[in-house]
C-alpha cells in the first residue's frame, strides 16, 4: 500500500465527508493505493455514525472509536499503529489541512529519502495574538531546544516513512514533538514543506491557551528523557554530588574557621545554612538518580533498541 492517510478527531461530524471525498479524489487522480484511517477522540457528535457511512461507501476508509476523549495524542498513537501505508500522512479533520499537498509530501518521502516531512503553514489564517504569535514563540523554542531546524512543529500535516511511526510512541500532548521523538530514535533526515493554510471551514477550534503552557513542559520532558532516560543517574548523581561537595566545602571551611581560628557563633552565619540546605539537596538529588537507575534497569524496554539492519542474522527483528 502506498499511504496510509491518518486523521484524529472530535467533533467534526459536518466536515467528514467533504475532506474524505477531497482525499479520494487526490488518491485516485495519482493512481496511489491508500486508506483513509479516522480515528473518533470520543467524539459527542454524529461524527461515529457519519464513519460508518463513508465506510460502507468506501472500504479505503477505516475508523476507529475511543471510548472517550484521551486527546490527539492518543488517536495519532491508535492511528499510526494501525498503518499500512509505505508513507504515513497526517492531517487535521477541520478542513484547515489541504489534501492537495498529499503528492508532494509522498514524493519527499519515497523520492527526496525523508525520514519525515513537516509541514510549515507559512500564511496562517488564525488570530494573530491568540495563535499565531504565541505558536512562533512556541516553535522558536522547541527549534532552538531540539536542534531541529522547523517552523511549525505543532502543523497537523506531515508525513512519515511507515517504520518512523513505528517505532516512535506519542502519550500525552507529545504529539507536537514528534519530530523530536523521531529523530531521538535516530531518524535525522527530517524536512521542511511549505503547505496551504485554510480558514477554518466547519465547527471551532478544539485547544485554548492551556496547550502553549502543556507545550512548553512537554518540551522539557522529552528534552529529558531524550537524553537521561536511561541513565538518570548521569544527570541526577552528577548534580547531586557536586552539590554535595559544595556543602561539604563550606562545613569543613566552617570547622576549621571554629577550631583553629576560634571563630564563634557559626550557627548565625548564612553560611552556616547554606551548607546544611546543599548537603541535603545534594543528598537528594543523588537518591533520586540512583531510584531512577533502579527503575530504569527494571523497565521492560530497558534493553530496547531499533535495529535498521543486519547482516547475517536474518533471525533478528529489524525496521521493515
Amino acid at each position: 500500500m502506498d499511504i496510509s492517510v491518518v486523521v484524529p478527531l472530535y467533533n467534526e461530524d459536518e466536515s467528514l465527508p467533504e475532506l474524505s471525498a477531497w482525499i479520494e479524489k487526490v488518491m485516485l487522480a495519482h493512481d496511489y493505493s491508500y486508506e483513509i484511517i479516522l480515528v473518533d477522540d470520543g467524539s459527542d457528535d454524529t461524527s461515529w455514525e457519519v464513519i460508518e457511512q463513508l465506510h460502507l461507501q468506501n472500504d479505503n476508509i477505516r475508523g476507529i472509536k475511543f471510548q472517550r476523549n484521551y486527546g490527539k495524542s492518543a488517536a495519532l498513537n491508535e492511528g499510526f499503529k494501525a498503518a499500512k501505508g509505505n508513507v504515513v500522512i497526517t492531517m487535521d479533520a477541520d478542513m484547515q489541512d489541504s489534501p492537495d499537498e498529499i503528492p508532494g509530501l509522498y514524493n519527499m518521502i519515497m523520492v527526496e529519502g525523508y525520514d519525515m516531512v513537516s509541514g510549515w503553514k507559512k500564511v496562517r489564517f488564525d488570530n494573530k495574538l491568540t495563535k499565531n504569535l504565541p505558536s512562533k514563540l512556541f516553535n522558536a523554542a522547541a527549534s532552538k531546544s531540539s536542534g531541529i531546524k522547523l517552523h511549525d512543529f505543532n502543523c497537523g500535516l506531515k508525513s512519515y516513512k511507515n517504520k518512523v511511526v513505528k517505532s516512535v510512541e506519542v502519550y500525552g500532548e507529545m504529539h507536537r514533538y514528534i519530530p523530536v521523538l523521531a529523530k531521538w530514535a535516530g531518524f535525522k533526515k527530517i524536512g521542511e514543506k511549505v503547505v496551504a493554510h485554510r480558514a477554518r471551514k466547519y465547527g471551532v477550534t478544539k485547544f485554548g491557551w492551556s496547550r502553549f503552557i502543556n507545550g512548553f513542559l512537554d518540551l522539557a520532558s522529552i528534552m529529558f528523557m531524550g537524553k537521561f532516560g536511561k541513565k538518570p543517574m548521569h544527570i541526577f548523581g552528577l548534580w547531586g554530588s557536586i552539590v554535595f561537595f559544595v556543602g561539604m566545602c563550606i562545613w569543613i571551611y566552617l570547622f576549621i574557621a571554629k577550631i583553629f581560628y576560634s571563630q564563634f557563633n557559626m550557627t548565625d552565619r548564612p553560611l552556616f545554612f547554606v551548607g546544611i540546605i546543599s548537603i541535603v539537596i545534594g543528598t537528594q538529588l543523588f537518591l533520586a538518580g540512583f531510584l531512577g537507575e533502579l527503575i530504569a534497569r527494571n523497565s521492560s524496554d530497558r534493553n530496547f533498541y531499533l535495529i535498521e539492519k543486519t547482516a547475517g542474522l536474518e533471525d533478528i527483528e529489524t525496521l521493515i
